[in-house]
């Protein structure tokens, strides 16, 4: 299976490892421009593309997915597949349209819940008990294409956020390595999303709305009626990952 594999951050990274493990032929990586960062701003390669060198993979780092340069890549390399985690940009259609096996996207939630940016820190926030991931068919819409296969896993009572996301993005790296198989023998069956929108949360808003649910304020309507388990002092430290969330302080 010739596969091409989109994504940047962190949590990328396990699906990438899992599919080379697994023996997918991934014939390049696009990932995010090196971005400045730190205190001395120096120019920084993005996680995935740290481990893609490590592992002697092709880097293309596109300014625009969209732009003709990066739709004649992505054509060029012909793949069956197209992975996509984080990437950071809205993939087009005449690129996720393009693979006769789709382009297939790891998203840390049990979909259509938490939809969007930020489902681990929303999860968290609202005081669920239980998340998951999913792997998905990208479409036009936002997180909103047909399901392939989801997981299930407890959110433990006093995890923050990036160890929940950790734990999850090694749950969504097996996940996909069993979806690209699924897809490659034809056993797996997709389903269509529900209509209705459950916590879809766009890229504005969700950062200065997660800001106000650790100050104990709400941002969106449904927030009125959500169970706040924790005060907003220690469910500020689990978004963060302070580990003193732990002790309740």
């Amino acid at each position: 299976m010739r596969a091409l594999f989109l994504g940047t951050p962190e949590f990328a990274v396990p699906t990438l490892r899992a599919m080379l493990d697994a023996g997918v032929e991934v014939r390049a990586v696009i990932t995010q421009p090196d971005r400045p960062a730190g205190r001395g701003q120096k120019e920084t390669a993005s996680s995935v593309k740290r481990m893609a060198l490590e592992r002697g993979l092709e880097v293309f780092q596109p300014l625009k997915i969209k732009d003709t340069q990066a739709v004649e890549y992505v054509h060029l390399a012909a793949p069956d597949v197209i992975v996509v985690v984080g990437y950071g940009q809205i993939i087009p259609q005449v690129i996720f349209d393009f693979p006769r096996l789709g382009t297939i996207n790891v998203h840390a939630s049990l979909l259509p819940k938490y939809r969007g940016a930020a489902p681990v820190q929303w999860a968290i926030a609202n005081g669920e008990t239980r998340t998951g991931v999913t792997t998905m068919r990208i479409e036009a819409g936002l997180d909103t294409g047909d399901i392939l296969l989801q997981r299930e896993c407890a959110i433990g009572p006093e995890e923050t956020a990036p160890q929940l996301a950790a734990r999850l993005a090694e749950t969504g790296a097996a996940l996909l390595v069993e979806t690209l198989r699924g897809l490659e023998r034809g056993t797996i069956t997709p389903r269509k999303q529900e209509a209705r929108r459950i916590y879809d949360v766009s890229w504005a808003m969700a950062a200065p709305a997660l800001r106000a649910r650790g100050r104990g304020g709400a941002r969106r309507p449904e927030d009125a009626g959500c169970r706040r388990t924790a005060p907003p002092r220690r469910l500020r430290r689990r978004l963060a990952g302070d580990s003193r969330a732990a002790a309740g302080r």
